[in-house]
């Protein structure tokens, strides 16, 4: 026996990601609320495990990519790297609530993915490690 649970598997990590952020973020139990850094790397790889989950999370991706796509059809020429630059200066200059960190670290996800370069290679490490927790 290698693990506590198991296989997990893509799906039953990206259920259990939901759930930690869900109720991670509020607290209110033993353990004390997740921090602004734990938010943010949870929705990152909520976001890499979502894309891999498929299925009912492949909502996520669609949705958040829509989004992307909308944000780069109302200013022609944008790229995504810049699209993934302002989520970051968002991201470290804004005063945001731990759950706003978590819902921007999942758009943040998808905009480095796609914006190659060094953002694009964390992106992959983070898809690579929620495979192989998975």
């Amino acid at each position: 026996m290698n693990s506590l649970f198991g296989t997990l598997g893509m799906v039953g990590l990206a259920v259990a990601m939901t759930a930690l952020l869900l109720f991670g973020i509020k607290g209110g139990g033993k353990v004390k609320p997740l921090g602004w850094w734990p938010c943010l790397i949870g929705g990152m790889l909520a976001g890499s495990t979502y894309a891999a989950a498929g299925g009912v999370f492949k909502i996520v991706p669609d949705l958040v990519g829509a989004g992307l796509n909308a944000a780069q059809g109302i200013v022609p020429g944008v790229t995504m790297p810049a699209v993934a630059l302002v989520i970051a200066i968002v991201i470290a200059f804004k005063k945001l609530t731990t759950k706003q960190v978590a819902i921007i670290g999942v758009i943040f996800w998808y905009a480095a993915s796609g914006a190659g370069g060094v953002w694009g290679q964390v992106a992959e490490a983070i898809t690579k490690l929620g495979t192989q927790v998975a």
